[in-house]
Formats: structure tokens, C-alpha cells, sequence
């Protein structure tokens, strides 16, 4: 009997684990934090070093993957099941991105702790307890972007949170991370439930728990009775926890408070890696359910519900960042307003005719590429005022005043990543930027265009303003001496940044459209069945759905196509139903 139970567990193979290498490692670098604190006690210096290791080893095995195969892959369930966790370029580059991030914010640290705040000792302390919860909320972003299943996107976004609250409040004597701490979870908490209740909804509706079995079934509801409200509800409540963690308008009230209330370091990864894995996420979602919609209203009504809330989203925080002083609280509302942009691409229903197989999904494309850049500016301009903080104790546009006098590297590589964040040439921000609006204007969406350069030109005079105080305004404060290992990080950034918008501009497309390739469950597969599975006994029919994973048969590698078959049960039809 025992023998019997054992033999009919499921085990993953040696195969599906090895796909989820990166992953591991992750977990890993989790476990080394904690044995090493048993064992050398708390180390600083040892549990920075096993982070950078650990985020190294990740960035290095995501980057192999998507570089030395296909790497489209759908498992971590028994064959007769639907796929727990997904990989493939779009999953590998966000996975590579937010490891290669953490390292940078692990260098961040580093200097960090030798810049003399005024709390380093505390921090000192408390270094492992700061590096578990920022390893696992990067953990939670990245199975964010590498799955589809219901009950997996919830844990992941949850395990993206939870640490995240932990790490914004970490300066426990400081009262703004104290209060943006509680906002930040109390917010959190709101968005998490109406997730969970949209999740449920559709669920009770479909029965299923993979989106792309969803999706088929909402493709056949919508012929035949076109969208339905509770369809609509059960879409919207699931969204609002992925909005959330893109900072998209009205969801976004917890962004500026977390960023003015956390440490720089922690400001720095909440406003790339949150909004990346949730867009990565939001993305996937909508791609993956409309891809079998037939119905032209039901696209409609999809593509203009995100368009109007990047619309709202983009506007809003540019608007929003005209008054404001504090430049971590001002940089908090440009991310807002680069997500709305990011949104956009969202928006964007790719139908292809004919065999879709090996063409570039442009709303992916697009996302790809303005993630990539957006890092590099953001890093940049956080970088920057890190600097100055340590130096001068204040992170307010006051501190800024002479910077050209007082340190004219920084205000250099400040003011290009400022007027790339606004989007001029000839920097990386206008080049995805203006590869937005053509996605865009291929699609239809002129007034999304004109939304667009709306937007560009208000914010000119927000980021304008920190210019101006860095080059005409200067107040005789002394000169600010920065380390050479964090100019010379912000100083590569503006490189860059610069490269992307002028002689590397097509190897950064040419980049993006390869991630977007082959994508999971939006190249249709080529043999789809439905099998008979015991109707005779349940009344129950189940479809095998094979969902593509290409092997050698991608246009990277020329041979046989394999799929990974994916049953799936069909809801009870009553008796004499057909």
C-alpha cells in the first residue's frame, strides 16, 4: 500500500529542475544567508559577499540560457496537467535583468556602508536579515514573469511583497520608513485581497487555474455570447494586484511615500525591478488571454481599458511631480509616469497573420527594450543623488544647487540621465521612446501617441528644474567628494545610455525582438486534440492542449518541433447537453 502511494507522487525530473536553474540559485543564495550567519556569526563583509555571488551565478545561468538555446519551456507538473511555471526568452532576459540589478544594488550597499551614515552601524547588524528579504522579494519578481498559472502568479506576487514591506520599514528608528512601511502594507494588503477575489472568480467561472485554458474558454464564451460582466469583474479584481505593483494609476498612492521613506538603496530597486516583473507579468497575462479572442469588441474592450489607465497613469505622475522638492519623492512620480508609458505597450493586441511562428511580438519587444534603458537612467539618477546624500546629508533639489562647481562629473552623467528620462535625443530614452510610439502608430493608437508627447514635453520642467539648480544656482556649498567606485558606476550608466541611443541602437532592437520570440502560449501549437478521458464514467471531457516548446524546430534550430502536451479538464456538461 505504502509502495503503491510513493509510486503515484509526482516528482519533478532532473530536466524540469534544470530549467529552473537560475531559480535555485536564488533559494540558494537565501539558505547560504542564514547557515552563514549560524556559522561565522553577523558578518557584514560575509553576507554582501554571498549576494553578490549569488546574484552573479544567476545573472550568468539566465543569460546562458536564453543565449545557448531556444529555452522555451512549460512544466513543473505531471503530464496530465497544466504547466506550473513556464520558461522562455521573455522569462530568461527579466530573470537575467533583476539578478544583474541586484548586483548593482549590492554595490550600492557596499559604498553605502563605508559612506559614514549616521545609522551604519545598525545596518551593519542587521546586514543578513536586509539581504534574505531583498533576495526573496527578487525571487518573488522573478517567478512573477515565469509562470501562468493562477494559484503561481498569486504566491508570486506575494513573495514579491511581503519582503518588499519588510525592507522599506528596515530603518526602524526612522519615522518615514516607519509610516511609508505601514502605507506600503495597508495598500499591499487591499490589492492582495481583490487579487485573490478576481482569481477566485474565475476559477469558479472556467474551471481551471492556467490562463491560457482561460483564455480558450473565454475565446468560445465571447462568439457565442460576447463578454460578459461577471468576465469583465473576475479580470479586473485579478489586474489590480499586478497594477499595484506597477505603481499604475489609481493604485499607485503607496509609491511616493515608500520611496521618500526608504533607504536609497531600497528606493532604487522598488522603482526598476517592481515595476519590470510586474509589467513582465501584466504583460504575459493579457497576451496570453486575448490570444485565441476572435471577437473584435472583446479586444476592443481590452486594449482600450489599458490604454486609458497608461493614459491616466503617465499623465498623473507627470503632472503630480511638478511641486515636488524632495528628488527620491519627485523620482517616485517619473517612475509612475514611466510605467503609464510601459502601460501602453500593454495595450497593443498583436494579431498576426498567417503562421506567427519566429516574428517578434512588438508589444513585448517594446516593453524589452524600454526596461533595459529605463534601468540604466534610473540607476543613474538614483545613483547620483545617493552620492550627494552621503555627502551632504539632504536629498532635496537645495542639495543639488552648484553641483556643477562642486562636482562636475556627477552633474554630467545627472543631466544625462535626466533629459533621457525626458526623452531627448540623441540618448537611449528617446530611441525606446519613439520605438513606443511607431508600435504604437502601427496598431491604430494616434491619440495614445499624442498622449505620449503631451506627457514629454510637462516633464521637461520637473526634471529642468534639478538642472537648472545644478549649473545656474549656486548657494557656496562645499564641494561634494564621492567615491570613485560609485561615479565610476554612475559614469558607465551614462555611457550607456548614450550607446543605446546612438551606435547601439539597432543591437538593442535587434536584442529585444530575439526576447520576444517564441513566446509561451502565444505561438498557437500545431496539433491541438480532444480526447475522450472517462466520459462514460464522469460525464467529463478533457483537451490536450500541446503548448509549444520549441526544441530544435525554432528558426534558431533547424529540425523536428516537440510540444509538451497539457491536459486539461473541461467543466461538467449536463446530461444531454451534446
Amino acid at each position: 500500500m505504502g509502495s503503491a502511494a510513493l509510486a503515484g507522487i509526482w516528482m519533478p525530473s532532473g530536466h524540469d529542475l534544470a530549467m529552473l536553474g537560475p531559480l535555485w540559485v536564488l533559494v540558494g543564495t537565501i539558505v547560504a544567508l542564514l547557515v552563514g550567519a549560524l556559522l561565522v556569526g553577523r558578518q557584514w563583509r560575509v553576507a554582501g559577499g554571498i549576494v553578490t555571488c549569488g546574484a552573479v551565478f544567476t545573472a550568468v545561468l539566465a543569460w546562458l540560457q536564453f543565449r545557448g538555446e531556444p529555452a522555451n519551456w512549460a512544466g513543473f507538473s505531471s503530464a496530465a496537467d497544466a504547466p506550473m511555471l513556464v520558461v522562455d526568452q521573455f522569462s530568461s532576459f527579466f530573470v537575467f535583468m533583476i539578478s544583474a540589478f541586484l548586483v548593482l544594488i549590492t554595490g550600492m550597499w557596499w559604498l553605502g556602508q563605508r559612506a559614514g551614515l549616521p545609522d551604519h552601524e545598525t545596518r551593519k547588524r542587521d546586514t543578513t536579515e536586509f539581504f534574505v528579504l531583498l533576495v526573496g522579494s527578487a525571487f518573488g519578481m522573478c517567478l512573477m514573469v515565469s509562470t501562468t498559472n493562477l494559484l503561481m502568479i498569486i504566491l508570486a506576487v506575494e513573495m514579491a511583497s511581503l519582503p518588499s514591506y519588510g525592507i522599506v520599514g528596515f530603518r526602524k528608528k526612522h519615522r518615514l520608513a516607519a509610516e511609508a512601511s505601514l502605507k506600503y502594507v495597508l495598500f499591499g494588503a487591499v490589492t492582495s485581497a481583490t487579487m485573490v477575489y478576481g482569481a477566485s472568480l474565475l476559477y469558479g467561472h472556467y474551471h481551471s487555474l492556467d490562463l491560457a485554458s482561460i483564455g480558450t474558454r473565454i475565446a468560445h464564451e465571447s462568439a457565442a455570447t460576447g463578454p460578459t460582466v461577471l468576465m469583465g469583474v473576475s479580470l479586473f479584481a485579478f489586474m489590480v494586484g499586478v497594477a499595484f505593483k506597477v505603481s499604475a494609476v489609481p493604485f499607485h498612492f503607496w509609491c511616493p511615500d515608500v520611496f521618500e521613506g526608504a533607504s536609497i538603496e531600497v528606493t532604487t530597486w522598488l522603482s526598476v525591478a517592481s515595476k519590470a516583473a510586474g509589467l513582465g507579468l501584466m504583460l504575459r497575462i493579457i497576451a496570453v488571454l486575448t490570444w485565441n479572442l476572435s471577437s473584435p469588441d472583446a479586444l476592443k474592450y481590452v486594449s482600450l481599458a489599458v490604454a486609458i489607465m497608461a493614459a491616466i497613469t503617465c499623465t498623473w505622475g507627470n503632472l503630480s511631480a511638478f511641486r515636488q522638492t524632495n528628488l527620491k519623492r519627485l523620482l517616485a512620480f517619473s517612475s509612475i509616469a514611466h510605467a503609464g508609458y510601459m502601460l501602453m505597450a500593454v495595450a497593443i493586441i498583436w494579431r498576426p497573420a498567417g503562421d506567427p511562428t519566429g516574428l517578434a511580438h512588438p508589444a513585448f519587444s517594446a516593453v524589452i527594450a524600454y526596461i533595459t534603458v529605463y534601468l540604466l537612467m534610473n540607476l543613474t539618477a538614483f545613483g547620483v543623488v545617493a552620492m550627494v546624500y552621503w555627502a551632504t546629508g539632504k536629498e532635496t533639489i537645495d542639495a543639488f544647487s552648484g553641483l556643477a562647481r562642486r562636482n562636475a562629473l556627477l552633474t554630467i552623467m545627472m543631466a544625462t540621465a535626466l533629459f533621457s528620462l525626458v526623452g531627448l535625443p540623441p540618448l537611449g530614452g528617446f530611441f525606446v521612446k519613439w520605438w513606443l510610439l511607431l508600435a504604437l502608430g502601427h496598431e491604430g493608437m494616434y491619440w495614445l501617441v499624442l498622449v505620449v508627447v503631451f506627457n514629454t514635453l510637462i516633464s521637461l520642467y520637473y526634471y529642468a528644474r534639478i538642472a537648472r539648480a545644478m549649473i545656474f544656482v549656486d548657494d557656496g556649498q562645499p564641494v561634494v567628494r564621492a567615491p570613485f567606485a560609485g561615479q565610476l558606476a554612475v559614469s558607465i550608466c551614462a555611457i550607456l545610455v548614450l550607446l543605446t541611443g546612438t551606435i547601439w541602437a539597432g543591437n538593442l532592437k535587434s536584442f529585444s525582438d530575439d526576447r520576444a520570440r517564441n513566446l509561451y502560449a502565444i505561438v498557437p501549437a500545431k496539433n491541438e486534440a480532444t480526447v475522450a478521458d472517462g466520459a462514460a464514467e464522469t460525464g467529463k471531457l478533457s483537451a490536450s492542449r500541446a503548448v509549444p516548446v520549441p526544441g530544435p524546430g525554432t528558426p534558431d534550430a533547424p529540425g523536428p518541433r516537440t510540444a509538451r502536451l497539457a491536459t486539461i479538464p473541461e467543466p461538467l456538461q449536463p446530461d444531454g447537453g451534446g
